[in-house]
């Protein structure tokens, strides 16, 4: 299982490659929940996604064969933008599989660094059989979202970098989908702060990994109808374990606190953040106790989001 060092270490293999994101205030957050807020914006990081961290940190560690033969992985976003990245930077071949409903803007950026898409059903069971097949005719290893303590590491740097930068922390808001970032996050936290509380946000919608947290047993997702599409995916029995051992609660969000998180980081900080990377703030903006006066940390975890609609829209009214 992952530890403290193996994130610190992680972090001095990847530091040339990502970058450190920024750590932002608002002085309307703070009054509106009474407490000190700090937003970690991993929709700074290169791709727009925490991911890339734990992708980088995974690729770093194959040995030459590895390399040469070249990496598989399915994603229905930011995954496959980190792992085409990475790949393409490190010389590595990488081919991606992706749901044929995945996001315009996804699909588009993953083909433009220079990755081979391999489509498939909307399922995960589709996903995980074709990447199977795939590495299994080609030799080529198999870059989990999540289910890997190297991914886990890399994903918990995000919040090694936040309390490094801003100290001990009292509080950690971060979204769960697969878990990776959660299980990254609760143990760097832990390990730096222990007496920290972690907390994970889940949409109401797609809530097995907090029926799973509340039963102590693993509920798989059947891809869930949210507006937070990278948050559908299933908990891992890995990232399930380091949850039970290191995250103090799990709450859920609807759909419209999801919404009107965005608008406020959109409309008060000027800054891009997708569904899945908001449903952290909506949590902490539905929590009314226990806040009151504390040092918290937020993971904002992505800002990729296709706008083309939105765009689109103002063109035909000006085009009229």
């Amino acid at each position: 299982m992952t530890c403290l060092n193996d994130i610190e270490q992680s972090y001095k293999r990847i530091n040339k490659i990502i970058n450190k994101t920024s750590v932002l205030t608002s002085r309307t957050l703070d009054k509106i929940v009474g407490a000190n807020v700090f937003l970690k914006c991993e929709n700074f990081q290169r791709v727009g996604a925490f991911k890339f961290r734990g992708v980088s940190n995974k690729l770093l560690q194959l040995n030459p064969d590895e390399k040469k033969r070249g990496i598989v992985a399915h994603s229905s976003g930011n995954h496959a933008q980190a792992v085409a990245l990475a790949s393409s930077l490190l010389g590595i071949k990488s081919v991606i599989v992706m749901p044929k409903n995945a996001p315009k803007v996804k699909v588009d950026a993953t083909r433009g660094y220079n990755a081979k898409i391999v489509r498939c059903g909307n399922s995960v069971k589709s996903r995980e059989e074709t990447c199977k097949d795939l590495a299994k005719k080609h030799g080529y290893t198999i870059v989990h979202p999540y289910d890997d303590y190297q991914i886990i590491a890399g994903a918990g740097t995000a919040a090694l970098e936040l309390i490094k930068e801003v100290g001990t922390i009292d509080y950690i808001f971060s979204p769960i989908g697969g878990g990776g970032l959660i299980s990254g996050t609760a143990i760097a936290t832990k390990g730096l702060c222990p007496d920290s509380k972690v907390i994970g946000v889940e949409p109401k919608k797609a809530d097995d990994a907090y029926r799973s947290f509340k039963d102590g047993k693993l509920y798989p997702s059947v891809y869930p109808d949210t507006i937070a599409d990278g948050l559908r995916t299933s908990l891992s029995k890995k990232t399930f374990d380091i949850i039970l051992k290191n995250v103090d609660d799990i709450i859920t969000v609807s759909e419209n606190e999801i919404i009107d998180a965005m608008k406020f980081l959109w409309t008060r900080l000027k800054i891009v953040v997708e569904p899945s990377g908001v449903v952290s703030l909506a949590g902490l903006l539905s929590i009314n106790k226990d806040i009151i006066n504390k040092k918290i940390g937020v993971i904002l975890s992505g800002g990729n989001i296709d706008l083309d609609e939105f765009f689109n829209s103002y063109y035909n009214i000006l085009n009229k």
